[in-house]
């Protein structure tokens, strides 16, 4: 079980040759998702080398431009490569009328199936699901309707403690895959082996939590508490609180009072103003909350790997 995550883009507002609006490909338990999809998301796909062919399910947190008019490009770029798998699109209300608009004045028509899921609740839900993985929404606040969300790989079955199984000679290779379904073992004699002795937990299921914009917002804790990995939005420093305020949007310390309160493994540090030319300042703010954070940046990876069991 393991988790990548590629920071694509993560300042905020407009785009400039060394920053790039926010942006993230995620890949967890052998699934993968583009977050967000800030202007020139495909040329930053190109750039780190991520096929475009993966991407098969987006998440769009809100509609303002530094986290959505990259994507009307990317649709259309897929089309002119002839794409012909399934696209699915998580966005707000109003997504799907934009960039079906967009398609139809442009006359872009696009030649695979394209399909958009409309986000409209105001209360945490479950959006997307399959056997490996799970994901819902996390509400936050800001100036329109936005969500973060979070990723979570889903439990998977009990791993056999061969040296235990091995010492009973009645169970069968026929009998392994209830033992992993968490089944005890009835022997002929009507003996019960429990199934905690026959097997081994599973490694304990990895999550990621996506907060784009938002203000500093204690609702959203009970939601990401205890999470591996979060993303926080820090668009300013403790300076410019009242600024962050009047925007609603969230500091470097604010973020991390946020990571502490909900126990996470790590924090990462994003959206930053175009105002600030040293993010250094983001992390000595945010450590005086939380200890493990860091600054996310252009190309940079994070891993989380849970082997255990």
């Amino acid at each position: 079980m393991s988790l990548k995550l590629t920071i694509l883009g993560c300042h905020s507002a407009t785009p400039r040759t060394f920053a790039h609006p926010t942006s993230q490909f995620l890949e967890i338990n052998h699934r993968f998702f583009l977050i967000d999809c800030g202007e020139g998301t495909q040329a930053q796909l190109r750039k780190y080398k991520i096929k475009f062919s993966k991407i098969k399910h987006i998440f769009i947190s809100h509609l303002h431009g530094d986290h959505f008019y990259g994507l009307i490009g990317l649709i259309s770029t897929f089309s002119l490569l002839n794409r012909e798998s399934e696209l699915h699109i998580f966005a707000p209300k109003g997504a799907e009328e934009i960039i079906k608009l967009q398609l139809k004045l442009s006359k872009s028509w696009i030649h695979y199936p394209l399909f958009f899921h409309e986000l409209k609740s105001k209360k945490s839900e479950l959006i997307f699901e399959d056997d490996h993985v799970q994901v819902t929404t996390i509400p936050l606040k800001h100036r329109i309707y936005t969500n973060g969300f979070l990723f979570q790989e889903k439990i998977t079955e009990r791993k056999l403690n061969i040296a235990a199984v091995l010492k009973q000679p009645e169970i069968e290779i026929c009998d392994y895959q209830n033992l992993k379904n968490g089944k005890d073992f009835i022997k002929k004699n009507g003996d019960i082996i429990s199934n905690k002795s026959l097997t081994l937990e599973p490694p304990q299921p990895i999550t990621y939590a996506f907060c784009s914009d938002t203000i500093y917002n204690e609702d959203i804790i009970p939601i990401i508490k205890n999470v591996d990995l979060l993303y926080h939005e820090s668009t300013f420093l403790d300076d410019k609180i009242e600024l962050a305020k009047k925007t609603k949007h969230a500091t470097a310390k604010q973020a991390a009072k946020i990571a502490n309160k909900a126990k996470v493994g790590k924090l990462i540090l994003g959206h930053y103003s175009s105002r600030y030319k040293n993010l250094e300042p983001f992390l000595t703010e945010a450590k005086t909350e939380f200890d493990n954070v860091v600054l996310s940046e252009e190309g940079k990876v994070f891993k989380v790997e849970n082997d255990n069991g």
